[in-house]
């Protein structure tokens, strides 16, 4: 007796849920004309008038109707509307409801409205069981912010959630987002984009192969080969952030700022960048192995510090840079604490404790600056203030000219030093050699002032001027003890020799860990993956129209 009793139990634990799942039948509420004998479709009941039926929290009204009691199927004509709750309404000229698996299809002028956005389509079909919606017949949804169309869809009621997977564009006042795969949340005005997709506005023109936009706060995250271009700028990272509220953009890891007016280049691995649209003002803060690269007529000047600054309007643009500062161009190279470059004046100031190579010729002071012809895009003068000192190798020997004063004033020709003044307290020491690069004997003089000239970099003639004190001595007839000037210091070890030296030895570690998470983050990204039972099912039932193409490398300027 027990064991029958525990079989009965589980047979009706069984059984219940069984019983539990069993459709039930679709109830006619009203109609103005029944007739259940129809001669033309025996099998169903024809309703007409002002029709109403249910089925388990579903309600169709129409015109006409035929329910096909045996299937628990309903054809309605004539004004249809399906209502689900308060939250879902489905309008259209015709549509079908099958009872047992809970699937609705309609069509003709097909509107479907949810509580925060409204489609409009041709034909539409809805699974209520896992409450979606699909149409493959081109569709215009629209909610308070925007308007979407799209060739094909899928919209997911629980989530209020658009799925497109061809051809999709989104159109607001200030922007049109294009898309070949986006996701759209209907409530919050999230849209996600995967593959390459663009958003176009008056300000800028943004491409990205996986991103997200808020469309109500207007603001955006772009990961994969994303950029932001505007009229004069071009902005690029492996990471954007942007609010296009503030016009502010903000970049993470192998950032790169393109200058097409400046033709300059501006690098680092976080960057921070803010436009003002009313003064035409725009901000950047660059950290993380920043460096600036300016084009300077044939060649170009790298500018490297632990911070960069960039400020003003296009073409009065102002750089700084800040902390160990290190800069390099072919001809010339130095660092120092700090340096600001003024783009209309085209003058740098090398800021605390500066130090200049151009080409053999070593010099300090307590400031410098370096004053450029914007016509020519050369190098036009040098200022020394304060302790100027100059040091350069002799040719053959293993002394040292030295020229050292308060003030140096240099002019330079093809970017090269060529005609020097060192003024106030004028001191000189200089190997003299004939044209045999014989050595004559070494000058050591003090004057008021001293004017050099220098031909193929060294120097070729040496002019002193007022309260001259001195001589040319033997070599044997100057001890080695003499032949430096007070505060000499030789730092050809320190000379920036490439542009890849203006890097610490930190930041260099720092960009070799981004490259290789970078390159393992590709891998993965390119990795082909297995397509998901949803995306299979729906391209077999969906086949999918030809997508816009749209192209990664078409970068058009916005006017």
């Amino acid at each position: 007796m027990k064991k029958l009793l525990f079989y009965l139990l589980l047979l009706l634990s069984i059984a219940n849920p069984l019983q539990a799942q069993k459709t039930s039948k679709i109830v006619v509420e009203h109609a103005d004309f029944f007739n259940k004998d129809d001669e033309k479709i025996p099998d169903a009941v024809l309703l007409q008038g002002n029709v109403r039926v249910s089925h388990e929290g579903v309600v169709f009204t129409c015109n006409k109707a035929y329910v096909f009691e045996k299937e628990n199927y309903l054809k309605a004509f004539g004004e249809v509307q399906m209502v689900q709750g308060d939250t879902l309404y489905l309008n259209s000229k015709y549509a079908e409801y099958n009872g047992e698996v809970k699937q609705a299809y309609a069509t003709g002028n097909v509107i479907m409205r949810s509580t925060d956005a409204t489609l409009v389509t041709d034909t539409i079909n809805f699974d209520r069981k896992v409450q979606e919606a699909f149409y493959n017949s081109y569709g215009t949804i629209t909610n308070k912010e925007n308007t979407l169309k799209s060739k094909s869809g899928r919209y997911y009621a629980n989530e209020k959630k658009f799925r497109f997977l061809t051809a999709v564009t989104i159109t607001n006042p200030k922007y049109t987002i294009k898309s070949n795969h986006l996701d759209y949340y209907t409530n919050s005005g999230h849209s996600y984009l995967f593959g390459p997709s663009t958003i176009t506005s008056k300000e800028n023109y943004i491409y990205t192969e996986k991103g997200f936009y808020d469309t109500k706060k207007n603001l955006a995250h772009f990961l994969r080969k994303s950029y932001i271009r505007y009229k004069d700028r071009l902005i690029e990272a492996d990471s954007l952030y942007y609010d296009r509220n503030r016009e502010y953009a903000s970049g993470t890891n192998n950032v790169k700022i393109t200058d097409s007016i400046n033709k300059g280049i501006i690098k680092g691995h976080y960057a921070e960048i803010y436009r003002n649209l009313k003064t035409e003002k725009d901000s950047m803060i660059i950290t993380k192995r920043a460096v600036a690269i300016t084009l300077v007529e044939k060649d170009s000047m790298y500018i490297h510090g632990k911070k960069m600054l960039v400020t003003g309007k296009t073409g009065n643009r102002i750089i700084r840079a800040f902390n160990n500062v290190r800069f390099y161009k072919l001809d010339m190279s130095g660092k120092c604490d700090s340096i600001h470059s003024d783009q209309k004046k085209a003058l740098t100031k090398l800021i605390g404790k500066p130090i200049l190579w151009n080409y053999e010729n070593q010099m300090t002071g307590d400031v410098m600056h370096l004053i450029g012809n914007n016509e020519t895009e050369k190098l036009d003068s040098l200022k020394v203030l304060n302790n100027a000192f100059i040091i350069s190798k002799d040719s053959l020997g293993t002394g040292y000219n030295q020229v050292k004063g308060r003030n140096l004033y240099g002019k330079f020709k093809d970017n090269k030093l060529y005609d020097v003044d060192v003024v106030k307290n004028a001191e000189v020491i200089y190997y003299m050699r004939n044209d045999k690069n014989e050595l004559i004997g070494i000058n050591k003089n003090v004057s008021s002032k001293i004017n050099m000239t220098l031909d193929k970099n060294t120097i070729d003639t040496i002019t002193f001027f007022d309260q001259v004190d001195g001589d040319i001595y033997p070599e044997k007839d100057l001890p080695e003890n003499t032949r430096k000037l007070r505060g000499f210091i030789w730092r050809g070890d320190e000379r920036i020799k490439t542009k890849d030296d203006i890097f610490p030895e930190e930041e260099n570690v720092l960009d070799a860990k981004i490259q290789a998470e970078r390159k393992a983050q590709m891998a993965k990204e390119d990795t082909p993956l297995e397509p998901s039972k949803e995306t299979l099912d729906y391209d077999k039932n969906n086949p999918k129209p030809k997508a816009e193409k749209i192209d990664s490398n078409s970068k058009p300027m916005v006017k």
